[in-house]
């Protein structure tokens, strides 16, 4: 998807999304990153250019995408709720180390479930939890000296 506004707008229409400021900036952000954020990340990132933006803004904003459809939600981490604009199936992957979070391709048979062993498949989410190669990378120079 584009990032500029009118492409977005474009898209809220389509969705029936009432395009407000608030709404158009958030999701320009969100699509614009691939880290996954936490709303206090969004709100942190977008108050200096958005200044009427509110902590509750963003949450009821990301409520609403939510009931929408056009973010998901991961709760990976106990204690905060991240948004992935990719409603695509793909499972997630976090360092344990850096707590990035990337997306992740598995086979795509296993995204086809909508029932398993009796049970009724409403929704499917996959956590991978290790350590990403950037924090490998770094760790494979330090033990070599280099710091």
């Amino acid at each position: 998807m584009e990032k500029d506004l009118e492409s977005i707008r474009n898209y809220f229409k389509e969705k029936n999304i009432q395009p407000s400021i608030h709404r158009l900036k958030i999701y320009q952000y969100l699509i614009s990153t691939l880290s996954h954020p936490t709303a206090e990340e969004i709100f942190n990132a977008l108050i200096k250019e958005v200044p009427t933006l509110s902590k509750t803004t963003v949450y009821n904003t990301m409520r609403y995408f939510l009931e929408k459809g056009i973010v998901s939600d991961l709760t990976i981490s106990e204690n905060e709720v991240r948004y992935d604009v990719n409603t695509a199936p793909h499972a997630h992957f976090r360092c344990a180390r850096c707590g990035k979070i990337f997306d992740v391709d598995l086979e795509r048979h296993c995204w086809d479930m909508k029932e398993i062993e009796g049970h009724k498949v409403l929704r499917q989410q996959v956590y991978l939890i290790g350590i990403c190669k950037d924090c490998l990378e770094k760790e494979r120079n330090f033990n070599k000296g280099e710091k």
